[in-house]
């Protein structure tokens, strides 16, 4: 019979370990729901397939031009972490209302009445709200 030896482990280290692994799985969330949002902020301007997929852009200073702006400052301010929980609060309001204007009134189910994006963004951005932006963030820099 072989005894093997294994170093323990402190309670300290594993958490040390678990907390870096949480904060890099919510960096690369940030990330990439950032990415995402920022292709459906350019849009309006006739880029990432445009309006209609054919790169067809908004008419010139229609609301969806501020909507994409306000889209586009709020994904990258999202993705590096910066103001995190109130930019999304303020995205995560902006999806809900998106959604309960222009998709719920055609139906109750997010699969028919198109809103699926809308429901998920909005509740992902609430996720940001109540779990912040994490260790590695601008948000935490500018605590120190």
């Amino acid at each position: 019979m072989t005894a093997t030896l294994t170093r323990p482990v402190s309670a300290a280290a594993t958490s040390a370990r678990r907390d870096t692994l949480k904060d890099g799985v919510l960096l690369a969330f940030r990330l990439v729901v950032g990415f995402l949002f920022l292709l459906h902020a350019v849009v309006p301007f006739g880029l990432a397939g445009g309006m209609d997929g054919a790169g067809a852009a908004a008419p010139a200073w229609d609301f969806s031009w501020f909507v994409g702006i306000a889209q586009g400052i709020g994904a990258v301010l999202l993705a590096v972490g910066l103001f995190t929980r109130v930019t999304g609060f303020l995205l995560s309001g902006m999806m809900a209302f998106a959604y309960f204007t222009v998709h719920a009134p055609a139906g109750w189910n997010p699969i028919w009445n198109l809103g699926e994006q809308a429901a998920l963004y909005s509740w992902i951005f609430l996720l940001f709200v109540a779990v912040g932006a994490g260790r590695f963030s601008v948000d935490r820099l500018r605590r120190g």
